[in-house]
């Protein structure tokens, strides 16, 4: 491999900091690097970026063919189907050279007069941000109002803002340092909640009346437990609006009912460990989704709005052991369900009059179906968005009493011919013998049963399941003759709840060997080699990237490794990290020594070894809240230090951006044409292409 290095890789000088838990020490030679004002941190990032540009200057050619590739793949001009609500048909567009996306509607006919509600481009561009997320866009009730937050740097802290849609005034309400939702009571009331200055834990929630100073606002709740975030929204008919109070584990649910919106909030069920439910209304009865009684993959009971409590509920659809009740959508005839089985979701229908029901057919044997945008109630008509790794996003209208659809939108990729391409599930066999689904798509001619180049992706946290969705991106990848692998490993849930229960707390390790175990699978099955295959993660999935790197190096030839969380002893024990009490319901609490000892024997950094690592990238954000930018840099420090091999190890921190790196489209292509230059380059087929 010609690494093509061009200046000397940084080192990190060494202070050790040695700690003790448990009858346990641990010395930590890169703890001074959590220090982000100090100097000898700046220049150490500096130093580790200005390394990763020098010696990735000679993909520079290569970087622009895949972002003009990738630019080629989508529609740049723009817009979602129009989605009614009340009289206004509302709607976004982007239009060619332009970042984001501006919001329109138009007054009864989709012939009408456009009229602009706002433009994030123009936000954007009048703050000179380098970074801009838009978090919530809500109209009020009486479609007078606009209240919408935005996000300047990264670091997830949201300033709302209120328009008045007629005359395009902006209100003096400014609500600052808010984690970004917003939920209107009435036309003059909004809900909004706060966070923890230093944990970032939503723990307030508060109502503004419009034309009313911040420091004039109402707490309506508080939670000082730690574990638990608040959240407030309106149900679907919205007659009330329910403040959510959640942990992984547990939630509570509170209510107003929005014609008496300064009412103090009720109980629905108080909280109980370990029980979690969620909840809509229809004709005076609470549908409560729920886990009681051991219901693992969820049941459907109802409650009178009157006696809300569990003592009071009663089972409409019973827990099934093979499917998991995930979502249920209440219109006023109809009810769906979002359900999961056998590794797949399917959409059921109910008329609630007779509670006859029915599934909705979809055409291929690997996909992903889900809810779109359906704001009213009063309506027959269910719009839901199908996707597969070879069909792009489609948006239907479905009539419920028909059964009749409309495809109303498929995303236009110019370019693409989806009959080049397939797609497959096949199985890799556990450590304990559980078979692991993997989702594959790769162009046909590319894979004819002899090894071929292979990019390997994995998460499997939270219960997240990375679904076998469409990517425009990923042609790059296929078009080169590589075989696209989701492994569908415990942690993620693909087979319900106990496929996540399975990959967390004291099982988490399941996690990391389900990975390498479908890695071996694509190698024993004649897919791909060692020295073909790649592999990436972020986030929760940069901490598999890291576990399994340290497990199994020989199995990967590079690794991308995004917003990797790997420091998880020294993470987990500090409490004053944003999230990190919120995540002892996710990984375990170290300061308990059962779990601090389990965490240790994978936590990524603490298992850096002296052995041979494949390539590997890893890309951070400085201003990241989720996984903080020390985490990442950290790694690399021990890795460079450790290492036995001479292959590439580049760290590419985002100075001006957090755990969603770039924010707008362009520049978010640009970020991925660097991932996608390194890896394409360490594999040596940035010319193969098909």
């Amino acid at each position: 491999m010609d690494n093509k290095k061009t200046i000397t890789p940084p080192v990190a000088t060494k202070h050790p900091v040695t700690t003790t838990i448990h009858n346990h020490q641990r010395t930590d030679d890169y703890a001074w690097i959590r220090n982000k004002e100090s100097d000898e941190v700046k220049a150490y990032l500096d130093a580790e970026n200005a390394y990763t540009q020098a010696n990735m200057k000679h993909t520079d050619s290569l970087q622009t063919e895949l972002y003009n590739e990738m630019l080629s793949h989508i529609e740049e001009n723009d817009a979602s189907t129009p989605v009614k609500v009340g009289d206004y048909f509302y709607y976004h567009r982007i239009d060619e050279g332009k970042q984001y996306w501006a919001h329109y509607r138009k007054h009864l006919s989709l012939d009408a007069e456009e009229e602009v509600l706002l433009d994030e481009n123009e936000l954007a561009e009048s703050g000179g941000h380098d970074y801009f997320e838009l978090g919530a866009l809500e109209v009020s009730p009486d479609h007078q109002w606009l209240a919408y937050s935005t996000d300047t740097t990264g670091a997830e802290t949201y300033t709302i803002q209120v328009k008045h849609l007629s005359s395009g005034v902006l209100l003096n309400d400014k609500l600052e340092n808010n984690a970004g939702t917003v939920s209107w009571g009435d036309s003059n009331t909004l809900f909004y909640t706060t966070e923890e200055s230093d944990t970032k834990r939503s723990d307030k929630l508060y109502r503004h009346t419009l034309k009313t100073s911040q420091s004039d606002d109402t707490l309506i709740f508080h939670d000082d437990d730690g574990l638990f975030n608040v959240s407030a929204g309106l149900s679907k008919d919205e007659k009330y609006l329910f403040i959510t109070s959640a942990s992984i584990e547990t939630t509570e649910y509170h209510f107003i009912p929005t014609d008496a919106i300064t009412q103090a909030a009720t109980p629905i069920q108080k909280r109980v460990t370990g029980l979690r439910y969620s909840v809509e209304h229809h004709n005076g009865f609470f549908y409560v989704l729920t886990n009681a009684d051991k219901a693992t993959n969820q049941k459907l009971v109802t409650c009178p709005v009157e006696t809300p409590s569990q003592a009071h509920w009663e089972t409409l659809i019973p827990h099934r052991d093979d499917v998991q009740l995930e979502h249920i959508e209440l219109f006023n005839e109809f009810m769906v369900r979002y359900e999961r089985e056998g590794g797949l979701h399917h959409l059921r229908v109910t008329k609630l009059a007779d509670q006859s029901t029915h599934t909705i057919s979809l055409p291929e044997p690997i996909y992903s179906v889900g809810p779109a945008a359906n704001p009213e109630f009063n309506t027959n008509t269910l719009r839901f968005v199908y996707t597969s790794l070879v069909t792009p996003m489609s948006t239907f209208d479905y009539d419920m009493n028909t059964h009749e659809r409309e495809l109303m939108k498929q995303t236009k990729v110019p370019g693409y011919d989806a009959s080049l391409y397939t797609s497959e599930r096949i199985f890799a066999t556990a450590d304990d013998g559980t078979q692991i689904p993997i989702s594959l798509v790769y162009r046909k001619s590319a894979w004819t049963g002899s090894p071929t180049y292979c990019h390997l992706y994995g998460y499997g946290s939270y219960g997240h399941t990375i679904e076998p969705t469409f990517s425009t991106t990923r042609l790059s990848l296929l078009d080169r003759g590589m075989v696209y692998a989701i492994a569908h490993i415990r942690g993620e849930e693909i087979y319900g709840r106990s496929w996540y229960e399975d990959g967390k707390f004291l099982n988490k390790k399941n996690t990391f060997t389900d990975f390498i175990s479908c890695a071996k699978h694509l190698i024993a099955e004649n897919y791909t080699q060692a020295q073909k295959l790649s592999t990436e993660g972020r986030s929760a999935g940069g901490l598999l990237m890291g576990a399994v790197l340290n497990m199994a190096p020989e199995l990967f030839h590079v690794a991308l490794a995004g917003v990797p969380f790997v420091d998880v002893i020294n993470t987990m024990l500090d409490e004053s990290i944003p999230l990190t009490i919120g995540e002892f319901e996710e990984w375990g609490n170290p300061k308990d020594e059962e779990y601090y000892h389990y965490m240790l024997s994978y936590s990524p950094y603490d298992n850096v070894t002296a052995q041979d690592y494949p390539a590997i990238l890893v890309t951070a954000g400085l201003n990241d809240p989720r996984v903080q930018y020390w985490e990442p840099a950290k790694w690399v420090a021990k890795l460079r230090a450790n290492k036995t091999d001479n292959n590439p190890l580049y760290l590419h921190m985002h100075m001006g951006a957090g755990h969603f790196a770039s924010s707008g489209r362009y520049a978010y292509l640009k970020d991925l044409a660097f991932d996608y230059a390194f890896l394409l380059d360490q594999l040596d087929i940035a010319d193969n292409k098909l």
